[in-house]
């Protein structure tokens, strides 16, 4: 796997994935940024939200669970020194869908948190991440 970070002037950068995708990082303006991208530690988050998600619907599906929306809510503290690493991850799943097992939404997302989510095992090595979730029918 390959990334490109590029500068663009002031604390701004563009990141270029290896499947051609670009995503936009930018520092406040207290720190010489113009606010016109995510912050690079955001995007650890969604990374993150979006490995777990992925694990959570892919392992749904696989069950034959009638998933229509799942959301991945994610709320997050860092150290307050330097490195200002994560220390505190909490994951709030709405998974939505037609007579779910609740059962086999929890065993989902423990499975993603404990064997298949790549970047919540990383981050897990610094931070103490929580996970809980509700179930909602259709509306």
């Amino acid at each position: 796997m390959k990334v490109r970070i590029e500068w663009a002037g002031d604390a701004s950068f563009i990141g270029e994935t290896g499947s051609g995708h670009k995503i936009v990082m930018d520092g406040p303006p207290d720190h010489g940024g113009h606010n016109r991208g995510a912050r690079p530690m955001e995007t650890v988050l969604v990374g993150m939200g979006g490995c777990t998600a992925f694990d959570v619907m892919h392992i749904l599906k696989k069950s034959r669970q009638a998933v229509s929306a799942c959301v991945a809510d994610i709320d997050a503290e860092r150290a307050e020194t330097d490195p200002k690493v994560f220390t505190k991850i909490h994951i709030h799943f709405i998974v939505t869908g037609t007579g779910l097992d609740e059962k086999r939404v929890a065993r989902a997302i423990e499975l993603s948190a404990e064997k298949y989510c790549s970047a919540s095992i990383m981050l897990a090595k610094t931070a103490t991440i929580t996970h809980d979730y509700e179930i909602r029918e259709p509306a």
